[in-house]
Order: structure tokens, then sequence, then C-alpha cells
């Protein structure tokens, strides 16, 4: 069976939003429109804490889009977004909330971020999905959302490691480029890991 898999769309990654990805609200419509194609619909949500370590402002001197050394691990400095219980956090409101069968929280321990629908960033603790879709004998998923360069590239590579087979929804994503070419090298890292990449209109 097939899921459809919506990575992040909220507050704070629209036009507007603490940590806008460009043209993010685009994605919604798509995300709409395919919810009806799929017999399970799960979605997915940056939930940090109040002074999360991957928040710049927790960090003197730094700034976002720095890279510093977080538990041994590469991390990028963010502004402050997507924090509990905050309008920020919230999705879309043109997201059809309904058509949601689960939504899975991310990014909870303030120690460490989480840009994978599956793991955080260290692969210390699971968020439960791939054994949701286990359990529900999904074997191939579909995924569309943001940010392509981060959140929606690690859950690819992550539900392909995971064994299931993964599909990209080229239109249904939009990248921040913090680096020019990072949306255009994360497509090509995810084709190479085993991802199919296809349009909407292919599903």
């Amino acid at each position: 069976m097939q899921a459809l898999i919506i990575v992040d769309l909220q507050n704070d990654f629209m036009p507007g939003g603490a940590l806008a990805v460009p043209n993010g609200d685009e994605v919604v419509s798509v995300a709409n429109r395919l919810m009806s194609r799929f017999e399970l619909v799960v979605a997915t949500q940056d939930w940090h804490p109040p002074h999360h370590s991957s928040f710049a402002s927790q960090h003197p001197g730094h700034k976002p889009g720095d890279v510093i050394q977080l538990g041994g691990i590469e991390q990028v400095l963010w502004p402050d977004h997507c924090i509990q219980e905050t309008a920020g956090a919230a999705f879309h409101r043109d997201l059809n909330i309904a058509g949601i069968n689960k939504v899975f929280q991310k990014g909870v321990d303030p120690a460490i971020d989480s840009y994978s629908t599956f793991f955080d960033n260290a692969h210390l603790r699971s968020t439960g999905l791939a054994d949701f879709l286990r359990a529900r004998r999904v074997d191939e998923v579909c995924l569309l959302g943001l940010a392509t360069d981060y959140c929606v590239k690690f859950s690819v590579l992550d539900a392909i490691n995971e064994d299931f087979r993964a599909n990209v929804i080229e239109d249904g994503c939009r990248g921040i480029d913090l680096q020019p070419g990072d949306v255009s090298r994360a497509f090509e890292e995810m084709r190479d890991a085993g991802a199919r990449i296809l349009s909407s209109e292919e599903i």
C-alpha cells in the first residue's frame, strides 16, 4: 500500500514566517489535491521547545545560517521557529487537516534537531512513523513538503533506509537553497539513493 507523507506545511515555513521557504505556500494546494488519491495520509510538524539548541539565538556570536558542531553532528543554526503551541508551528490555514489520518511531531528534544520525519539527526530517537506505516502494510511512500533540501531530503533517505519505496513529488516541494544549488543537489542525492522523482500528475 502507498501512503502520502506531507512534510512541515507550517506557518513559520511559509512566506512571512520566521523561516520562510520561498513560495512554500504553493505546495499546500498540491497536498490538498493529492490527499484523496491515498488510503493513508500522514503529516509531520516541526515542534520545537523554546530555546531549542538549533536556534541561532541560543549561541552568542552566531547568526542564522552559521554551521556549528552540536553533539558531534554538523548543525545549521536557524531563526527561532515552529515553537510548540505557537501560531508559527500551526499548519497553514488552507491545508485540509480533515484529510490527514495522523500527525507526527519532530524536533521535540531541545538538544538535537530533527529534519527527517522518521528520526532525529543522530538517529537516536524514532518518531514512530516507520512502525506506524509498517503496521498498516505500507511499503511505498510519496513525499512532498518543505523544505526540499532539508526535511524532505532526509525523510526520503530515511524512508529508503527503512526499506520503503520512496517517491518525491517534485512540484509539491520547495527548498531553501541556503547554498546555491542545494535544491538541485538534494534531488540528485535522493535519486541516487533510489527515490523516484515524479510530478503530482503522475500520482
